[in-house]
């Protein structure tokens, strides 16, 4: 089948369609995108960008959410970031995050492309995204990109940095993501 003679999804016809599925996909606007099982350093990592996020956010008015809380991007493309804040209520029922403030995705090794090409796209396309965290997985270290007059401000932040969150009030030091973390040693020369 030619890509001109392929259906196009509605955001609900994949919403529909992913209920069904034991795997887990994103929407690209055009069609589902399986997401790949993460290593459980993803994982890991996940729960602590969890954990540093609730324990300053409790009692804000905001919350953080994820890996299920989708977020409609360019094209209502459906992404979910493995970790994002949001300070609007929302309805138990709800698929979608309304109005996220601040998105964090965890590099694996097959996302790296989309989470630092397209995503970036995406997510300056989205007007409540004050701030996209890319949080590396093979070492310390994140990217931040702070939304400024329609484009992105990065900072490359390593494991003695601070990451400053002004939208939110918060600052939470790069090193709590990684706690109780060990990396493998690098492939080398032998």
């Amino acid at each position: 089948m030619s890509a001109s003679a392929r259906k196009v999804w509605t955001q609900q016809e994949f919403f529909d369609w992913a209920e069904t599925r034991e795997e887990r996909y994103e929407f690209d606007g055009f069609a589902p995108v399986a997401m790949t099982g993460g290593m459980l350093i993803h994982n890991a990592i996940c729960q602590n960008i969890w954990g540093a996020l609730r324990e300053r956010l409790r009692g804000s008015g905001c919350r953080p959410l994820g890996p299920d809380a989708g977020v409609s991007t360019v094209g209502n493309a459906v992404r979910y970031p493995d970790a994002l804040v949001t300070c609007s209520k929302f309805e138990a029922d709800s698929r979608l995050t309304l109005e996220p403030v601040v998105v964090f995705e965890v590099l694996s090794p097959s996302s790296g492309r989309i989470d630092r090409i397209i995503k970036v796209q995406e997510y300056l396309a989205v007007a409540s995204i004050r701030r996209y965290v890319i949080v590396e997985s093979a070492f310390s270290g994140v990217t931040t990109l702070e939304q400024q007059d329609g484009r992105w401000l990065s900072a490359a932040l390593g494991s003695e940095d601070v990451l400053q969150l002004p939208e939110l009030g918060l600052a939470i030091p790069v090193s709590e993501f990684y706690e109780d973390i060990t990396f493998p040693a690098p492939a080398g020369p032998p």
